[in-house]
């Protein structure tokens, strides 16, 4: 098939036809051949599809729970889902973070008191807790006043006044920081406009009345919480979807025009990706998927997984038509030839899928069901368009072909690239094989090595205001992530019971004491104010008191059944690894009041507790999980080209890209993330393309009287211009995620935008010795000389 003019120079003489015998693909490949019969009705039921499928992408919702990575059967997990139901306040807290050297001057402590006055007339807040909350000590039979006076006074007066409010037990270190300067306002909001569109609109008007009210004070005000948080990345993944689309088909396009040089073979190319996308979301809207921070990245990865395969399936068919088939004949023969590989290489993406399923977390099997689907359709879609457009849209092919035999010189630069690395490379076999063992095998220990790491931070978009202001307020007000210990009563216990009160008092003291956590409230807040201000320890005082707080406060520690309460504090937003000692040191404090108070249930839990305890498990899971992956795809590819030689050949460059990406990470300090361990299974998965690729070529080429070496270079200068060209498309298509606000999807696009390159680079050179290797070694073993031998047979 090849001639070599001269070291620099290699052409298609004429193509070569499907070989007869069994295929790799079982004959899947050749569902492709269907629609080519009749391609005019096939674009009419693809318009159905496609009408259908738009239907299904407007039902797509956005899941936009910060839990949503660690929703699992677990028994934490449905501890703290019962939790966040019975005392539903964390799940729908605005806070509102305001800071500044002069918040406590007059007239910025009125404006504040404004704003707070303001803020609680918003449509949805059903209350709020700020330093304006807090009372003074209660006189005999009367309720306690406030502590702020209706009007502030002045001078001297004032100075004595702000140090009152600095030492008050009640908001100082909690509401207010410590030096004065931070001031926390908490905003209680309807559960149903937090899960609603209007959450959009409620947030809009708190922060309008911020901007009014604290105008010209000099003051910085900034909005965090859960319901912010939800907001931001609703507002993330909408906008992400938009661009990931636009510049993942504008990547796809440019590049498709640039190689062929013609429309018809871009619409050929590029146009099946993009439909697949579309078809692959509709479908998951009808399939009632949510669009989350996985899910996000759906478009690239169908883009990706797509536009390899009819990159090469165009190609094929180019080759053909320059050869002088006709079109017809062309595209039938490019999926005859070209068809069983792009079949594996969708099948290894979904092994990758298949794989995600052994993950914990509901969100990443979830990811990994819809990818496996999205894999099926984006296959289906690039074996049944590429032939079809190519057939209604290539005109004059004879013109094409005698234009393009002799013009052709981006195609043939490229090839003469390939076949220069491809000379070199069996050149010495052994040599590159046993260098690229011992590369792999370092980059395996420094890939052992890596440690989990999360942070609830790497969920929300770092590009808005919800993480800003929780750094301050893990700065100033020792967080903004809750630790609840969850008590609950034994029968024939009351909420009011002498036995009941000093457990809340006991576990109240723990959280207290335990290092890295503050913040600390509960009913025995309320009890201890009363002892210190009104010297009274009696149960109808607190009673009294409890039956007065607002509904909304009294729910946020004690239930609506009366059997059970919460103490809440707060720890900054650490790495897992930082704050799992942090939990496990109190919840083994906690024994002693577990002995202490038989029948009480105690338990930490939490949102960031949650987070703390499953994270690093998950992710170490989800690794174990791709070292799992290595050995079935191998032996996948194996069992396809009923071929040992093959199943090795491919383990090498199957995992360098890993180990590679790996070390990236490590150099950098990253760690194992859950974004970055989901791109090395998947990247693993769609980086085999090139390697089925070429092994499809390999085989092809291989036949009698063509030695492994010549065998080996063929493959390289047909196959490699197309995989080159379609590794810089994976790498487009993924590398859009860079414009993303969310730090976790930002991750898994340069990762795997980066495990696409070193797979080209592990395919061109670490795939061609080790298979020549593999190849001469196989022939010896059979005692079989330097004859050559086909590579269908181990």
């Amino acid at each position: 098939m090849l001639e070599k003019n001269s070291e620099s120079q290699v052409h298609v003489e004429k193509a070569e036809e499907p070989r007869s015998g069994p295929s790799i693909a079982f004959g899947i490949e050749r569902l492709g051949l269907i629609p080519m019969r009749a391609p005019i009705l096939s674009c009419i039921v693809l318009v159905l599809l496609l009408i259908g499928a738009l239907f299904g992408v407007h039902r797509i919702k956005i899941d936009d729970s910060l839990s949503q990575l660690f929703r699992s059967e677990s028994k934490d997990y449905k501890q703290y889902e019962a939790v966040t139901k019975r005392f539903p306040a964390t799940e729908f807290d605005v806070l509102v973070v305001v800071e500044g050297k002069t918040l406590l001057e007059r007239d910025n402590l009125g404006k504040l008191r404004d704003m707070v006055t303001d803020l609680q007339l918003v449509e949805g807040v059903r209350g709020l807790v700020s330093l304006f909350s807090a009372r003074q000590a209660p006189e005999p039979g009367k309720l306690p006043a406030a502590l702020f006076p209706n009007e502030l006074p002045e001078g001297a007066a004032y100075d004595k006044f702000v140090e009152t409010v600095k030492s008050n037990e009640i908001i100082r270190g909690k509401l207010l920081s410590e030096d004065g300067t931070l001031a926390l306002v908490v905003l209680s909001l309807e559960p149903e406009v937090v899960g609603s569109n209007k959450l959009g609109k409620v947030v809009g008007d708190i922060r309008k009345i911020m901007a009014d009210d604290l105008g010209g004070s000099g003051l910085n005000a900034q909005l965090s919480g859960v319901p912010v948080m939800q907001l931001e990345i609703r507002n993330a993944v909408e906008r992400d979807g938009l661009t990931y689309n636009i510049l993942g088909i504008l990547a796809g396009c440019v590049i498709a025009i640039i190689f062929f040089r013609k429309i018809s073979f871009m619409v050929a190319a590029a146009f099946p990706p993009m439909i697949a996308i579309l078809l692959a979301l509709g479908g998951l809207g009808w399939a009632n998927f949510n669009l989350n921070m996985f899910l996000n990245v759906m478009t690239p990865l169908i883009m990706v997984i797509s536009f390899s395969d009819s990159m090469q399936l165009t190609f094929a068919a180019r080759d053909r038509l320059i050869a002088g088939q006709d079109k017809f004949t062309a595209f039938k023969n490019a999926v005859l030839v070209v068809g069983p590989a792009c079949v594996l290489t969708h099948g290894t993406a979904g092994i990758s899928f298949i794989a995600l399923q052994f993950s914990d977390s509901d969100l990443i099997r979830k990811f990994g069901e819809a990818g496996l689907a999205a894999t099926i359709i984006a296959l289906v879609a690039v074996l049944s368009l590429v032939p079809v457009f190519g057939i209604l849209l290539v005109r004059n092919e004879k013109v094409f072909a005698v234009k393009f035999q002799s013009a052709d010189a981006g195609v043939q630069a490229l090839r003469n690239f390939c076949y220069w690395i491809a000379v070199r490379m069996v050149g010495r076999p052994g040599l590159f094989s046993l260098l690229a063992l011992i590369v792999v095998g370092g980059l395996g220990i420094i890939y052992a090595n890596l440690e989990p790491r999360y942070r609830l931070a790497d969920q929300v978009p770092d590009k808005r205001q919800a993480v800003a202001a929780s750094s301050r307020l893990d700065a100033k007000l020792t967080g903004a992530n809750p630790v609840d210990v969850l008590i609950e009563f034994p029968k024939g216990q009351s909420l009011y019971s002498p036995e009941t009160l000093k457990t809340i008092a006991d576990v109240h003291a723990m959280v207290e004491d335990s290092a890295g956590v503050g913040n600390v409230w509960s009913l025995e807040t309320l009890r201890r104010w009363l002892a210190e201000k009104a010297g009274s320890n009696d149960v109808a005082t607190l009673k009294e008191y409890v039956g007065v707080i607002p509904e909304h406060l009294v729910r946020r520690f004690i239930s609506k059944d009366q059997d059970a309460v919460v103490v809440s504090g707060r720890v900054p937003d650490l790495d897992s690894s930082q704050l799992l000692p942090v939990v496990n040191k109190l919840d083994h404090s906690l024994d002693k009041v577990r002995a202490e108070h038989p029948g009480y249930e105690i338990a930490v839990t939490g949102l960031s507790v949650i987070a703390a305890r499953n994270s690093a498990n998950m992710i170490e899971k989800l690794n174990r999980g791709l070292t799992v992956e290595f050995a079935l795809v191998a032996i996948f590819i194996g069992l396809a080209f009923r071929s040992i030689v093959v199943m090795f050949s491919c383990i090498l460059p199957g995992i360098f890209p890993v180990v590679l990406s790996g070390t990236v990470l490590w150099l950098l300090g990253e760690g194992l993330q859950f974004a970055s361990v989901v791109a090395l299974t998947v990247s693993f998965g769609l980086g085999l393309s090139a390697t089925i690729h070429f092994l499809n070529r390999l085989r092809l080429e291989t036949k009698p009287g063509v030695t492994p070496e010549l065998a080996v270079e063929r493959a390289t200068v047909l196959v490699g211009p197309a995989l080159i060209l379609t590794t810089v498309v994976l790498a487009c298509g993924l590398v859009v995620t860079v414009f993303s606000d969310l730090p976790s999807l930002r991750l898994f696009g340069w990762l795997s935008a980066f495990s696409m390159v070193a797979a080209l680079v592990a395919d061109l050179f670490i795939l061609r010795p080790t298979s020549m290797f593999l190849i001469n070694l196989s022939q010896k073993l059979r005692g079989r000389g330097g004859q050559p031998a086909p590579i269908e047979k181990a």
